[in-house]
Protein backbone atom coordinates (compact mmCIF):
# COMPACT_ATOMS: atom_id res chain seq x y z
CA UNK A 1 0.00 0.00 0.00
CA UNK A 2 1.12 4.05 -0.25
CA UNK A 3 1.85 5.50 2.42
CA UNK A 4 1.20 8.86 3.51
CA UNK A 5 4.94 10.71 4.63
CA UNK A 6 4.84 14.29 5.23
CA UNK A 7 1.34 16.93 5.37
CA UNK A 8 2.32 20.69 4.48
CA UNK A 9 0.09 23.55 5.30
CA UNK A 10 1.07 26.79 3.91
CA UNK A 11 -0.31 30.02 2.99
CA UNK A 12 -0.71 31.59 -0.02
CA UNK A 13 -0.89 34.98 -1.67
CA UNK A 14 0.03 36.24 -5.12
CA UNK A 15 1.31 39.69 -3.82
CA UNK A 16 4.35 37.45 -3.22
CA UNK A 17 4.90 37.45 -6.95
CA UNK A 18 3.21 41.03 -8.41
CA UNK A 19 4.28 43.17 -5.57
CA UNK A 20 7.52 41.67 -3.59
CA UNK A 21 9.45 45.18 -3.59
CA UNK A 22 7.00 46.25 -0.99
CA UNK A 23 7.84 44.02 1.42
CA UNK A 24 11.43 42.96 1.07
CA UNK A 25 12.27 45.35 4.16
CA UNK A 26 9.95 43.01 6.06
CA UNK A 27 12.05 40.15 7.99
CA UNK A 28 8.71 38.34 8.26
CA UNK A 29 7.83 38.51 5.00
CA UNK A 30 11.60 36.66 4.36
CA UNK A 31 11.06 34.31 7.34
CA UNK A 32 7.67 33.24 5.40
CA UNK A 33 9.58 32.94 1.96
CA UNK A 34 12.32 30.75 4.42
CA UNK A 35 9.25 28.52 5.57
CA UNK A 36 8.37 27.71 2.20
CA UNK A 37 12.29 26.82 1.49
CA UNK A 38 12.34 24.33 4.45
CA UNK A 39 9.74 22.63 3.16
CA UNK A 40 10.26 22.30 -0.47
CA UNK A 41 13.85 21.04 0.67
CA UNK A 42 11.92 19.14 3.06
CA UNK A 43 9.91 17.59 0.23
CA UNK A 44 12.44 16.67 -2.15
CA UNK A 45 14.46 14.12 0.67
CA UNK A 46 11.42 12.70 1.84
CA UNK A 47 11.93 11.84 -2.43
CA UNK A 48 7.52 11.43 -2.60
CA UNK A 49 5.97 9.82 -5.76
CA UNK A 50 3.01 12.09 -5.58
CA UNK A 51 1.66 14.65 -4.03
CA UNK A 52 -1.93 15.90 -2.96
CA UNK A 53 -2.82 19.19 -3.61
CA UNK A 54 -5.66 20.34 -1.52
CA UNK A 55 -6.83 24.46 -2.36
CA UNK A 56 -9.34 27.04 -3.05
CA UNK A 57 -10.93 28.61 -6.04
CA UNK A 58 -10.64 32.41 -7.20
CA UNK A 59 -13.21 31.95 -9.77
CA UNK A 60 -10.81 31.47 -12.87
CA UNK A 61 -11.05 27.80 -12.75
CA UNK A 62 -14.65 27.26 -11.57
CA UNK A 63 -17.35 29.51 -11.76
CA UNK A 64 -20.92 29.93 -10.65
CA UNK A 65 -22.24 27.96 -13.50
CA UNK A 66 -21.20 25.13 -11.47
CA UNK A 67 -19.52 25.55 -8.19
CA UNK A 68 -19.33 22.01 -6.74
CA UNK A 69 -18.22 21.20 -2.95
CA UNK A 70 -15.55 18.82 -3.75
CA UNK A 71 -13.90 18.71 -7.50
CA UNK A 72 -10.85 16.44 -8.34
CA UNK A 73 -8.65 16.31 -11.38
CA UNK A 74 -8.28 13.39 -12.95
CA UNK A 75 -7.30 14.32 -16.25
CA UNK A 76 -5.51 16.90 -17.65
CA UNK A 77 -5.30 19.95 -15.65
CA UNK A 78 -3.76 23.31 -16.45
CA UNK A 79 -2.98 26.34 -14.48
CA UNK A 80 -4.72 29.42 -14.88
CA UNK A 81 -1.41 30.93 -14.76
CA UNK A 82 -2.52 34.38 -12.96
CA UNK A 83 -0.31 36.95 -11.39
CA UNK A 84 2.91 34.76 -12.25
CA UNK A 85 2.17 31.66 -11.20
CA UNK A 86 2.46 28.54 -12.96
CA UNK A 87 0.37 28.28 -16.67
CA UNK A 88 -0.65 25.72 -19.04
CA UNK A 89 0.19 22.34 -18.53
CA UNK A 90 0.35 20.34 -14.78
CA UNK A 91 2.01 16.95 -14.41
CA UNK A 92 -1.14 14.59 -12.74
CA UNK A 93 -1.15 11.25 -10.67
CA UNK A 94 -3.96 10.28 -13.15
CA UNK A 95 -4.14 6.59 -11.49
CA UNK A 96 -4.35 7.83 -8.13
CA UNK A 97 -6.62 10.25 -8.70
CA UNK A 98 -9.35 8.14 -10.28
CA UNK A 99 -8.75 5.98 -7.54
CA UNK A 100 -9.33 8.88 -4.94
CA UNK A 101 -12.32 9.49 -6.95
CA UNK A 102 -13.86 5.69 -6.97
CA UNK A 103 -12.75 5.49 -3.19
CA UNK A 104 -14.58 8.60 -2.09
CA UNK A 105 -18.12 7.82 -3.90
CA UNK A 106 -18.28 4.07 -2.09
CA UNK A 107 -17.16 5.85 0.98
CA UNK A 108 -20.28 7.51 0.55
CA UNK A 109 -19.22 11.74 -0.78
CA UNK A 110 -20.00 12.61 -4.00
CA UNK A 111 -17.19 13.98 -5.09
CA UNK A 112 -17.13 16.21 -8.61
CA UNK A 113 -14.38 15.00 -11.45
CA UNK A 114 -12.94 16.69 -14.59
CA UNK A 115 -10.66 15.48 -17.32
CA UNK A 116 -9.66 19.20 -18.03
CA UNK A 117 -9.86 21.18 -15.15
CA UNK A 118 -8.16 24.84 -14.70
CA UNK A 119 -6.74 25.57 -11.14
CA UNK A 120 -5.67 28.77 -10.20
CA UNK A 121 -3.51 30.15 -7.44
CA UNK A 122 -5.69 28.20 -4.71
CA UNK A 123 -3.48 24.81 -5.96
CA UNK A 124 -0.73 26.29 -7.82
CA UNK A 125 1.09 29.03 -5.75
CA UNK A 126 1.88 25.77 -3.57
CA UNK A 127 3.66 24.04 -6.52
CA UNK A 128 5.50 27.37 -7.83
CA UNK A 129 6.87 27.14 -4.04
CA UNK A 130 6.99 23.92 -3.02
CA UNK A 131 7.51 22.04 -5.66
CA UNK A 132 9.49 24.96 -8.23
CA UNK A 133 10.64 22.29 -11.32
CA UNK A 134 6.79 20.74 -11.84
CA UNK A 135 8.64 17.36 -11.73
CA UNK A 136 5.90 15.36 -9.78
CA UNK A 137 2.87 14.59 -10.20
CA UNK A 138 -0.07 15.90 -8.64
CA UNK A 139 -3.92 15.08 -8.12
CA UNK A 140 -5.33 18.67 -7.18
CA UNK A 141 -8.24 18.74 -4.85
CA UNK A 142 -10.38 21.57 -5.37
CA UNK A 143 -12.62 22.86 -2.18
CA UNK A 144 -15.76 25.35 -2.28
CA UNK A 145 -14.57 28.02 0.22
CA UNK A 146 -15.45 31.29 -1.35
CA UNK A 147 -19.13 30.79 -2.82
CA UNK A 148 -21.56 29.58 0.26
CA UNK A 149 -23.18 27.08 1.07
CA UNK A 150 -19.52 25.32 1.90
CA UNK A 151 -18.67 22.11 2.67
CA UNK A 152 -18.63 22.19 6.88
CA UNK A 153 -15.46 22.05 8.71
CA UNK A 154 -16.46 18.08 10.00
CA UNK A 155 -17.07 17.39 6.47
CA UNK A 156 -13.89 18.23 5.11
CA UNK A 157 -12.59 16.60 8.03
CA UNK A 158 -14.35 13.60 7.43
CA UNK A 159 -13.18 14.29 3.51
CA UNK A 160 -9.88 13.85 4.89
CA UNK A 161 -10.29 10.79 6.76
CA UNK A 162 -11.46 9.32 3.46
CA UNK A 163 -8.81 10.42 1.19
CA UNK A 164 -5.91 9.14 3.64
CA UNK A 165 -7.86 5.65 3.92
CA UNK A 166 -7.78 5.60 -0.14
CA UNK A 167 -4.16 6.54 -0.74
CA UNK A 168 -2.81 3.63 1.75
CA UNK A 169 -5.49 1.26 0.25
CA UNK A 170 -4.63 2.12 -3.21
CA UNK A 171 -2.48 -1.43 -3.94
CA UNK A 172 0.61 0.54 -5.23
CA UNK A 173 3.32 1.30 -3.00
CA UNK A 174 3.69 5.11 -3.33
CA UNK A 175 5.07 7.84 -1.44
CA UNK A 176 2.56 10.56 -1.00
CA UNK A 177 2.26 13.59 0.39
CA UNK A 178 -0.50 16.33 1.29
CA UNK A 179 -0.16 19.54 0.71
CA UNK A 180 -2.79 22.37 2.23
CA UNK A 181 -2.98 25.51 0.85
CA UNK A 182 -4.63 28.91 1.89
CA UNK A 183 -5.52 30.88 4.54
CA UNK A 184 -4.82 31.66 7.39
CA UNK A 185 -6.79 34.56 8.61
CA UNK A 186 -7.66 37.38 5.86
CA UNK A 187 -10.78 39.06 4.98
CA UNK A 188 -11.35 39.23 1.09
CA UNK A 189 -13.29 42.33 -0.35
CA UNK A 190 -15.48 39.64 -2.17
CA UNK A 191 -19.47 39.74 -1.62
CA UNK A 192 -21.62 36.56 -0.54
CA UNK A 193 -23.34 36.19 -4.18
CA UNK A 194 -26.72 36.11 -3.35
CA UNK A 195 -26.11 39.24 -1.12
CA UNK A 196 -24.26 42.08 -3.86
CA UNK A 197 -24.60 45.88 -2.36
CA UNK A 198 -21.85 47.91 -4.42
CA UNK A 199 -20.96 48.47 -7.40
CA UNK A 200 -17.49 46.39 -7.03
CA UNK A 201 -19.87 43.48 -5.63
CA UNK A 202 -22.15 42.97 -8.75
CA UNK A 203 -18.70 43.73 -10.59
CA UNK A 204 -17.72 40.95 -8.82
CA UNK A 205 -20.37 38.60 -9.05
CA UNK A 206 -20.50 38.99 -13.00
CA UNK A 207 -17.13 37.98 -13.11
CA UNK A 208 -17.66 34.67 -11.31
CA UNK A 209 -20.99 33.90 -12.82
CA UNK A 210 -19.44 34.48 -16.78
CA UNK A 211 -15.52 34.57 -16.58
CA UNK A 212 -15.37 30.58 -17.80
CA UNK A 213 -13.95 31.49 -20.86
CA UNK A 214 -12.34 35.69 -20.56
CA UNK A 215 -12.07 35.16 -17.03
CA UNK A 216 -8.77 37.40 -17.83
CA UNK A 217 -11.38 40.53 -18.80
CA UNK A 218 -12.04 40.89 -15.30
CA UNK A 219 -8.69 40.66 -13.97
CA UNK A 220 -7.76 44.22 -13.76
CA UNK A 221 -10.56 45.52 -11.59
CA UNK A 222 -10.54 42.30 -9.56
CA UNK A 223 -6.88 43.14 -8.45
CA UNK A 224 -7.96 46.93 -7.65
CA UNK A 225 -10.50 46.05 -5.78
CA UNK A 226 -8.41 43.59 -3.71
CA UNK A 227 -5.54 46.02 -3.65
CA UNK A 228 -7.84 48.52 -2.39
CA UNK A 229 -8.78 46.59 0.82
CA UNK A 230 -7.93 46.78 4.17
CA UNK A 231 -6.42 44.12 5.75
CA UNK A 232 -8.04 42.18 8.77
CA UNK A 233 -5.88 39.40 10.61
CA UNK A 234 -6.41 37.77 13.73
CA UNK A 235 -2.81 36.89 14.72
CA UNK A 236 -4.41 35.43 18.34
CA UNK A 237 -6.80 33.26 15.93
CA UNK A 238 -3.59 32.16 13.82
CA UNK A 239 -0.99 31.15 16.15
CA UNK A 240 -4.21 29.15 18.19
CA UNK A 241 -4.95 27.01 15.14
CA UNK A 242 -1.59 26.48 14.45
CA UNK A 243 -1.01 25.06 17.85
CA UNK A 244 -3.69 22.74 17.23
CA UNK A 245 -1.57 21.02 14.19
CA UNK A 246 1.12 20.86 16.14
CA UNK A 247 -1.22 18.45 18.87
CA UNK A 248 -3.32 17.30 15.73
CA UNK A 249 -6.22 17.54 17.60
CA UNK A 250 -8.49 19.61 15.87
CA UNK A 251 -11.85 18.81 17.84
CA UNK A 252 -12.17 22.62 18.99
CA UNK A 253 -11.97 24.24 15.51
CA UNK A 254 -14.50 21.30 14.37
CA UNK A 255 -17.53 22.94 16.36
CA UNK A 256 -17.22 26.52 14.85
CA UNK A 257 -20.30 27.37 12.30
CA UNK A 258 -19.44 29.16 9.32
CA UNK A 259 -20.15 32.21 10.89
CA UNK A 260 -18.38 32.04 13.94
CA UNK A 261 -15.17 31.53 11.89
CA UNK A 262 -15.68 34.72 9.19
CA UNK A 263 -16.27 36.66 12.31
CA UNK A 264 -13.27 35.87 14.37
CA UNK A 265 -10.85 35.21 11.40
CA UNK A 266 -12.70 36.62 8.14
CA UNK A 267 -13.95 35.02 5.31
CA UNK A 268 -10.68 34.42 3.60
CA UNK A 269 -10.30 31.71 6.55
CA UNK A 270 -12.57 29.64 5.24
CA UNK A 271 -9.29 28.36 3.34
CA UNK A 272 -8.17 26.17 6.57
CA UNK A 273 -10.81 23.51 5.29
CA UNK A 274 -7.62 22.23 3.39
CA UNK A 275 -6.03 22.14 6.53
CA UNK A 276 -7.94 19.96 8.53
CA UNK A 277 -8.89 17.93 5.16
CA UNK A 278 -4.51 17.21 5.20
CA UNK A 279 -4.27 16.86 9.04
CA UNK A 280 -7.13 14.40 9.44
CA UNK A 281 -5.42 12.50 6.14
CA UNK A 282 -2.17 11.62 7.82
CA UNK A 283 -4.46 10.52 11.01
CA UNK A 284 -4.15 7.02 11.38
CA UNK A 285 -5.18 4.38 13.97
CA UNK A 286 -1.73 5.30 15.76
CA UNK A 287 -3.11 8.82 16.38
CA UNK A 288 -2.78 12.46 14.64
CA UNK A 289 0.14 13.65 12.83
CA UNK A 290 2.49 16.13 14.90
CA UNK A 291 2.90 19.49 13.53
CA UNK A 292 5.94 21.83 13.19
CA UNK A 293 5.30 25.31 12.76
CA UNK A 294 8.12 26.83 10.63
CA UNK A 295 6.78 29.98 10.28
CA UNK A 296 3.65 32.62 10.87
CA UNK A 297 3.75 36.35 10.69
CA UNK A 298 1.12 38.57 9.84
CA UNK A 299 1.14 40.60 6.93
CA UNK A 300 -0.65 43.03 6.14
CA UNK A 301 0.44 43.80 2.73
CA UNK A 302 -0.91 40.24 1.48
CA UNK A 303 -3.69 41.13 3.63
CA UNK A 304 -3.24 37.66 5.41
CA UNK A 305 -1.71 35.94 8.05
CA UNK A 306 0.75 33.59 6.66
CA UNK A 307 1.99 30.23 8.28
CA UNK A 308 3.49 27.44 6.84
CA UNK A 309 3.49 24.12 9.05
CA UNK A 310 4.85 20.42 8.85
CA UNK A 311 2.85 17.51 9.56
CA UNK A 312 4.18 14.27 10.35
CA UNK A 313 2.16 10.89 10.75
CA UNK A 314 2.36 9.19 13.99
CA UNK A 315 5.15 5.76 13.76
CA UNK A 316 3.89 2.94 13.25
CA UNK A 317 3.62 0.65 16.28
CA UNK A 318 5.70 -2.72 16.13
CA UNK A 319 3.40 -5.64 15.92
CA UNK A 320 3.83 -8.00 19.12
CA UNK A 321 4.95 -11.08 17.39
CA UNK A 322 8.21 -8.54 16.16
CA UNK A 323 8.54 -7.23 20.00
CA UNK A 324 8.57 -11.19 20.72
CA UNK A 325 11.54 -11.48 18.40
CA UNK A 326 13.75 -8.50 19.83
Amino acid sequence: MSELVLGVGASHSTLMNTHWAEVDHLPEAHDFRTGLDTVRDTLATARVDTVVVIGSNHFRGMFLDLMPAFTIGVGEVLGAGEAGTPSGPLPVDTALARHIVDSLVEDEFDPAFSLRLTVDHGITHALQYLLPTLDVPIVPIVVNMFAPPLPSLHRCHDLGTALGAAIRGDGENKRVAVVASGGLSHRLPWPKWFDALSDDDRFLVEAWLNGRNLWGDYEVRRRQIIRAAEPDINSAFDTWFLDLLETGDLSSILSRSDIELEREAGNGAHEIRAWIAMTAALTTDQGPPKGNTLAYAAVPNWLTGMGVSVLTPAPLSESPSTLETN
